[in-house]
């Protein structure tokens, strides 16, 4: 019988493999959700795909899961990051969560001219990505990167990488990601501030050589329903889906 409840951890998988449980994890197994020994858990590291673990031992502080059969290998997702600008809180977490979903490979929060947030929490994000693979069956966590500036992110950026730039300034054109490039192509998302990117960083951007100007629809679009919007176009055009 397959496991109710997943768990993100930070330990090898395998088979026969015991693997201790913090305070937090042991609070939610026996504690919230009410399991005993003999109980199944699904586990996953981001590393050894799933595994169908069995309570080995419970008590309100600790406890140990005894990892049985693998249930899922690991699923990679495309080569993908998502850029984007921090925004108010509940709406950056949406990002970042919606990101993990929908198969972003890693998340990159930047400071813009016209970003209005200058800091982040990068543990407490990293903590969202890793609740949305528990919850929709993902085997891989992406990472989220502390915040940088988009200026020194450019100036360090892959050759091989291509970069579909969402302008808010192309707003009603019809500007699609048409591309033919070979499967498995190294590629970036860039949602800009609700400010908008400035005419330097746009200019930038539009000279760049991996750069593909798209837009996304008739109607400008908050950040964080413009990030859904865009992974939706490229993974329809280029992804996994």
């Amino acid at each position: 019988m397959n496991a109710k409840v997943r768990l993100y951890v930070d330990h090898p998988l395998g088979a026969g493999q015991t693997v201790p449980l913090d305070r937090d994890q042991a609070h939610y197994l026996f504690g919230v959700m009410r399991l005993a020994v003999g109980a199944r858990v699904a586990l996953f590291n981001g590393r050894d795909g799933e595994w169908q673990a069995e309570v080995a031992e419970a008590s309100k502080r600790s406890g140990v899961l005894s990892c049985v059969e693998q249930s899922k290998p690991l699923q990679m997702p495309p080569d993908l990051w998502l850029i984007f600008a921090p925004i108010k809180k509940a709406r950056t977490d949406f990002i970042v969560e919606k990101a993990a979903e929908m198969g972003a490979a890693r998340i990159l929060p930047v400071g813009t001219e016209f970003t209005n947030s200058e800091r982040i929490r990068q543990d407490r994000l990293q903590a969202h990505a890793v609740e949305a693979a528990e919850q929709c069956g993902g085997t891989y966590v992406p990472e989220v990167a502390d915040l940088q500036k988009l200026s020194g992110l450019l100036d360090h950026w892959p050759a091989e990488r291509q970069l579909m730039f969402c302008d808010e300034a192309e707003v009603g054109q019809q500007l699609f990601l048409d591309v033919t490039l070979g499967e498995g192509q190294a590629w970036a998302i860039l949602i800009g501030p609700e400010g908008g990117f400035s005419p330097a960083e746009r200019k930038r951007l539009h000279g760049m050589a991996q750069s593909h100007v798209v837009s996304l629809g008739p109607r400008i679009l908050r950040a964080d329903t413009a990030a859904v919007a865009a992974m939706t176009l490229w993974q329809q055009k280029l992804g996994d889906w």
